[in-house]
């Protein structure tokens, strides 16, 4: 695999842990709202190479004890389980964050990963503001992790315009029975579509709101913001 970066060092993307993470380069959707938009929509190299990503990660064994691959979306690179195998050969505890568009893949990393998150991004019918004409994939990546025993999580950031209470209805409908998802603050900056670095974000009041109502579909409601 080849990666379009490295981040030493986070104490936020694993939940209890310290891990570096690696961002693989692509992406199947184009979210208005992506700040990584660089690395989904037209990486460039230079590339970091698996070889010498392991080199790094195993110098910070002192200093880590995971590793998160996110992106772009990492379930597009079909050598993905393969690379999450040789991390937990290096002693690593493994979190994936994926958008759910490829759940073969996602299948096929189970046994490798420890800890997946899945962006729950809006409702499905808005999935083609994001560029998804079928989302019959994600519903299978949602299901797919509702009856496996790993720990997960569904994700969902608080988008204005894309995500309103009716979305949070809806995804919550969708993911009925989950055991913990989590609702993230949107940051309005360095986005695709400049139009969203100007929307003012949900104030507290109706983040609340917003996850009292999601705690009558899922056991635990996370709020990150």
């Amino acid at each position: 695999m080849k990666f379009s970066g490295l981040q030493k060092t986070s104490l936020l993307d694993y939940p209890d842990k310290v891990a570096s993470i690696l961002f693989t380069p692509g992406c199947n959707l184009r979210c208005p709202y992506c700040y990584n938009w660089k690395i989904a929509t037209d990486p460039q190299p230079p590339f970091l190479q698996e070889t010498t990503a392991l080199e790094i990660l195993e110098k910070r064994k002192k200093y880590i004890n995971a590793v998160v691959v996110t992106g772009g979306e990492p379930c597009m690179h079909k050598e993905l389980p393969k690379f999450l195998a040789k991390l937990k050969e290096h002693g690593f505890s493994v979190k994936l964050d994926t958008n759910g568009f490829y759940p073969e893949t996602l299948k096929e990393c189970l046994n490798y990963t420890d800890y997946i998150a899945v962006d729950v991004k809006t409702s499905l019918e808005k999935y083609k503001q994001l560029g998804a004409q079928n989302t019959d994939n994600l519903q299978k990546s949602i299901n797919l992790l509702k009856t496996n025993n790993i720990t997960h999580e569904f994700r969902t950031t608080l988008v204005p315009e894309l995500v309103t209470l009716q979305d949070i209805i809806n995804i919550g409908e969708l993911t009925k029975g989950s055991k913990t998802h989590a609702l993230q603050q949107f940051i309005p900056e360095n986005t695709i579509d400049k139009h969203y670095q100007t929307l003012p974000v949900y104030a507290q009041e109706t983040i609340t709101e917003f996850a009292e109502t999601l705690n009558k579909y899922t056991e635990k409601t996370i709020l990150r913001t």
